[in-house]
């Protein structure tokens, strides 16, 4: 696999096949070459690397979510961004507040199922 293009799903196998180093500098020279500037473009970079890895690992909540967000009208890069959304609120909470009902993923997959394209463009 050589490029990385958010609004076109990677083959899961292939993207699995690579590790951690090489999907994260794919999204990254995708956006460099889009001309996205970016305040924390290795932070933006994970997030979107770690959506992927939940897609091709075939998580049925992330790509029910993504599908759905699909469906309300968000292209597949704002859908993964929306999904990222969730997941850095559901990581900071786990930094902030250390608990084991902060690192439910439970927790995880109900903001996912309550995640829509108006909750999510207000919070932008």
């Amino acid at each position: 696999m050589e490029t990385y293009d958010p609004l076109t799903a990677p083959d899961p196998d292939l993207w699995l096949e690579l590790d951690e180093q090489e999907r994260l500098a794919l999204v990254e020279e995708h956006h460099d070459s889009a001309g996205v500037e970016l305040d924390k473009p290795t932070l933006h970079a994970v997030m979107h690397t770690v959506v992927e890895n939940q897609l091709a690992l075939r998580d049925e909540r992330v790509m029910r979510t993504l599908e759905r967000l699909m469906a309300e009208g968000l292209d597949r890069h704002d859908a993964l961004h929306a999904v990222g959304s969730v997941l850095a609120e559901h990581l900071f909470g786990i930094l902030s507040e250390g608990t084991k009902e902060s690192a439910s993923t439970d927790k995880y997959y109900r903001a996912l199922e309550e995640l829509t394209v108006a909750s999510w463009r207000s919070n932008r």
